[in-house]
């Protein structure tokens, strides 16, 4: 790639289903679509881990959540471990990040050039409830919020959505051209569609007004389910706040608004990137942290490895990039980290992501590497074990230290509806991506690792009683934004 500009747009928890250009046939994402048509949409891209803090640390550093320590929301990135922002900063790159990082604190050097209205975790700690992963995990006080906010209406969310798209535009029209001597990275990180499903009215209402399908799977949710997903919903509970199918459809409504409202926010930015003359200069990539289970099977928020949590969109579009063009090989947010690196010009971009297990998403575009395993991973809130995913070709597997193992063909169930690891035939397929697991890391040496970190933190943090008393916020809060943990 010849060195040009990178704007990086960053949603969180962004369902990858829930955009036009995958295939959804009633949210309205027309500015995602049309970046997807200019461009390379990926189809099997995932998260390295499916929560928020640990998945923004592996994402900033380019190397795998067990590797960097960063287990669950109380473990964020803390600038000590290089990033492509310090990297490229260090070399003379203009990086710049608007939004929500997730990190530790302001306070504390990011690697960013400039860093605007970042959020962060909550007092420095996160979720220190998180750290409770014994057979007494407490009942998340805060899941109420999921329904109880759900509506039309703005929020602290969406408030602050508003204030990062103007804050990019600016930085579009006024900044960028100063800094033409390298190219420069933009990091604009919204927040929507995350919960609170509290959407503005004109966005809200033109999904409330129609017909809506239940969420998949939902008139099964009191059915006996897999011991991980019943430890994730005992622990936050968070459908028994919908008191009736009006109760779904409001949450429902009110994501998909998000959707769109996130949409509206992506088209003000690329218009402003269009404005002042740069597009031609400039790539452009769209992801998110991680999914939103949205109600499936009676789950909402993240926290598992079914494709609603798991899966997210990725996008790539400008100069360089084939247009109109889909691909189906696996890839991982941890890619974009030699992306990054070598579209900025980084001219010891090989070297700096020699350990980095990331390959550039723009290698896999005519096939190369089709059985590559891709990984996840999860060591926190509202999980006993640890959880592992291995994708490669159409299979999908989940492995978990205490618990039995999860195997799904994608190509012929898209829907993860059966469950292949007790099949005899499917045995060749589990025991080779079992052992592409093993490839990665030691999953039972890992999770002995992650909860031994935890339960220092614990101790440190006041004990199981003060972590308990300190309350469950529910959601991080915008900078200024004093946190409620009722």
């Amino acid at each position: 790639m010849q060195p040009k500009n990178l704007l990086l747009i960053m949603s969180d928890q962004h369902n990858r289903n829930l955009s036009g250009c995958y295939g959804h046939d009633i949210v309205e994402t027309p500015h995602i679509d049309r970046l997807a048509a200019g461009g390379v949409r990926f189809d099997s891209a995932y998260t390295p881990c499916p929560v928020c803090v640990p998945a923004r640390a592996a994402f900033a550093t380019g190397k795998y959540v067990h590797r960097i320590g960063a287990w669950d929301n109380a473990h964020p990135f803390d600038g000590s471990e290089p990033s492509w922002h310090s990297l490229l900063r260090d070399r003379g790159n203009r990086t710049v990040s608007i939004g929500k990082l997730h990190f530790r604190s302001d306070r504390d050097d990011n690697g960013f050039s400039d860093e605007q209205i970042g959020m962060h975790i909550i007092e420095g700690k996160g979720d220190l409830l998180g750290l409770i992963r014994d057979e007494d995990m407490p009942k998340r006080g805060g899941s109420h919020k999921m329904a109880r906010m759900a509506g039309p209406g703005e929020s602290i969310y969406t408030t602050y959505d508003r204030d990062i798209a103007a804050r990019a535009q600016v930085w579009l029209r006024e900044e960028a051209h100063k800094h033409a001597d390298k190219p420069w990275v933009l990091f604009v990180s919204f927040v929507c569609p995350h919960f609170p499903l509290t959407a503005p009215p004109e966005y809200y209402y033109r999904y409330h007004d129609r017909e809506l399908p239940p969420p998949k799977l939902y008139e099964r949710r009191h059915e006996p389910m897999h011991p991980f997903l019943e430890d994730y919903r005992g622990a936050f509970a968070y459908d028994a706040f919908f008191e009736d199918a009006a109760a779904v459809k409001r949450a429902q409504a009110g994501y998909l608004g998000l959707c769109s409202f996130l949409d509206d926010n992506i088209g003000k930015v690329l218009a402003a990137l269009e404005a002042a003359g740069l597009r031609d200069e400039t790539r452009i990539v769209y992801t998110s942290d991680h999914g939103d289970n949205l109600g499936a099977r009676g789950l909402w928020g993240k926290s598992n490895m079914y494709e609603e949590a798991v899966a997210v969109p990725l996008i790539l579009s400008g100069p360089d990039i084939p247009e109109g063009r889909s691909v189906a090989t696996p890839t991982n947010l941890l890619d974009l980290y030699p992306f990054i690196m070598e579209g900025a010009g980084a001219a010891d971009a090989e070297t700096v992501t020699a350990e980095h297990p990331g390959r550039s998403p723009l290698a896999l575009i005519d096939g190369a590497d089709a059985e590559r395993a891709v990984f996840s991973e999860y060591h926190g809130m509202g999980s006993k074990t640890a959880a592992y995913m291995i994708r490669k070709g159409a299979y999908k597997l989940v492995h978990y230290v205490d618990y039995a193992p999860q195997l799904f063909d994608l190509s012929e169930d898209p829907e993860e509806l059966n469950d292949l690891s007790q099949n005899a035939n499917a045995r060749p397929i589990l025991e080779d991506l079992t052992a592409e697991l093993y490839k990665i890391c030691d999953p039972e040496e890992i999770d002995r690792r992650a909860k031994a970190d935890q339960v220092r933190l614990l101790a440190d943090s006041g004990g199981k009683p003060a972590v308990i008393a300190r309350g469950d916020l529910g959601f991080s809060v915008p900078p200024g934004v004093e946190p409620d943990f009722n």
